[in-house]
């Protein structure tokens, strides 16, 4: 290797460490997105909201353990490892409970433990010089990265996932069955809805296109959901989809059937003008939802029911508004597009073990997603705390309603036994001390969600496109080969960046109009 080369990787190592994407993830979730999980969690309010719950900042401070005679004392790792406690910081969020019309002033309330990953910005380890830390025991090559939970070091594994927020289009079996689908994770606040549109020969409905989405039973069809998004006529329908000839043949057979299917009046629509007919169809679309989310209600319930499934579970990414109810539309246009191009073989099915179809969610991803259910039990028992309190008629007290052991505990449940919200086992592993560099290799190791038993051939095999980003030799024999991988020595994991700062960005070489 020429010198110059070797000088290039010394470069990459002065500005970057082995565990950088576990260290920064962690501390973008420590000062961003705990803030952002608290802003945005609903309200509480009680007794008709004539008490409610005002947040304020969150402030959390480095890691210290209570003795035995009370007295507080800053724990180090080497402490906590020795003594079998946690390494975790303590936290403290600004809270008031006012009556109506009150403004009362925030006060400082203990919520919880949150275990640390040490040589993160809050761990005592970070900024410290190779004499400091042996002196606090600590070994200076060690990189950190991990946690201390009851003692044993526990490393939060790189998961691997599909692209979200992103159309993958899928072929199903031979080109010459004519089938094909198209599916988007949309994400939202930690809400995770699977949007999937496909496209098979009609059986007894004789629908071509059918979507399902969650808390809708089975599938419905697409031009009934356009209808209730507010595509009320036939020609935007069409237009919206495509203007090629044969793509809007397809989609005139399925308005034709769909209006079998809504089971229209024909007394009720004589007589009426054009815009009437229009919003007769887009009410008769929503109440077809209605009657597959509310069966047997109320037809009030079942129409507010049906939109609020639409508003809030159908590509949640994109709003929950009824104002984004036509961006909706127009995403599920663009998508069918997509896949008729598929089906008449005009553009190619993507293929899921692309590196570009794929994510990597680091500790601080996995961090929020459990801190935020966690912080949601905090505010439900609190809720229960405060309204057991006002039934009883004693006084009302924040700090006697919050129970710090709850957010505690589900965050270092998690963390302790690896079982992660959403049914995800082995998030979390014992960190594997046999030797250097066996450590290192555990805290670059990614993992995949598909199930162990299956064959899934082409998802363990090595992707060109894996090159420089995955190692292609260490992966482990047996079950899981292909499946659980490792990081390549110089891959660094880039963290993302605000929307909000893209769409300036954007707006500012003026390819999008204000």
């Amino acid at each position: 290797m020429k010198k110059s080369t070797w000088g290039l990787v010394d470069t990459f190592f002065d500005k970057y460490d082995l565990v950088d994407h576990h260290i920064k993830s962690y501390n973008d979730f420590v000062n961003n997105r705990i803030q952002d999980i608290i802003d945005i969690t609903e309200p509480i309010s009680l007794e008709n909201n004539k008490y409610s719950l005002k947040t304020g900042k969150v402030f959390i401070e480095k890691p210290f353990t209570k003795e035995a005679d009370g007295s507080k004392s800053m724990i180090f790792p080497s402490e906590a490892r020795l003594r079998n406690l946690n390494y975790s910081a303590h936290i403290y969020l600004e809270m008031a409970l006012n009556q109506e019309g009150e403004e009362n002033p925030l006060e400082k309330v203990y919520i919880g433990e949150l275990p640390l990953m040490l040589k993160s910005d809050i761990c005592h380890l970070n900024g410290l010089t190779t004499e400091e830390l042996i002196d606090e025991g600590e070994d200076p090559e060690d990189l950190g990265g991990y946690f201390i939970v009851n003692g044993s070091e526990r490393a939060v594994v790189t998961m691997e996932e599909i692209a979200p927020n992103k159309i993958i289009l899928e072929r199903n079996g031979e080109v010459e069955d004519r089938r094909a689908k198209a599916v988007v994770t949309s994400i939202k606040s930690g809400f995770r809805a699977r949007i999937s549109l496909e496209y098979k020969k009609p059986r007894k409905s004789g629908v071509f296109l059918r979507i399902s989405f969650p808390y809708v039973p089975g599938e419905i069809p697409l031009v009934i959901l356009l209808r209730a998004l507010g595509f009320t006529t036939d020609q935007e329908i069409i237009t919206s989809i495509s203007e090629d000839f044969n793509y809007q043949m397809i989609i005139a057979d399925d308005i034709q059937v769909s209006e079998e299917a809504l089971k229209l009046d024909p007394k009720e629509m004589d007589g009426l003008s054009k815009e009437e007919r229009n919003e007769y169809l887009q009410k008769a679309a929503i109440k077809y939802i209605g009657n597959r989310v509310a069966k047997g209600m109320t037809e009030e319930y079942r129409i507010k029911r049906a939109e609020d499934v639409i508003n809030n579970y159908l590509l949640p990414h994109i709003g929950i508004t009824n104002d984004k109810r036509e961006t909706k539309a127009i995403y599920l246009a663009e998508m069918t597009e997509m896949l008729l191009q598929v089906i008449h073989e005009e553009r190619e099915p993507h293929d899921k073990d692309h590196y570009t179809n794929k994510r990597l969610r680091v500790s601080g991803d996995l961090m929020e997603d459990l801190f935020r259910v966690a912080f949601t039990s905090l505010t439900r028992d609190m809720t229960y705390q405060l309204e057991r309190s006002i039934s009883r008629g004693k006084e009302l007290s924040i700090k006697q309603a919050v129970r710090s052991d709850v957010l505690t505990e589900n965050i270092k449940h998690a963390i302790a036994t690896g079982n992660w919200v959403g049914g995800r086992a082995g998030v979390s592993q014992l960190l594997d001390r046999t030797s250097y560099m066996g450590t290192l290799s555990h805290l670059r190791r990614v993992v995949s969600p598909l199930t162990r038993s299956q064959p899934h051939f082409e998802a363990r095999d090595l992707h060109p496109t894996q090159f420089g980003k995955i190692c292609p030799n260490e992966t482990p024999e047996g079950p899981n080969c292909g499946l659980v991988k490792n990081l390549a020595l110089m891959c660094n994991i880039s963290e993302g960046s605000d929307p909000e700062e893209i769409k300036d960005v954007i707006k500012s070489m003026n390819v999008l109009e204000e």
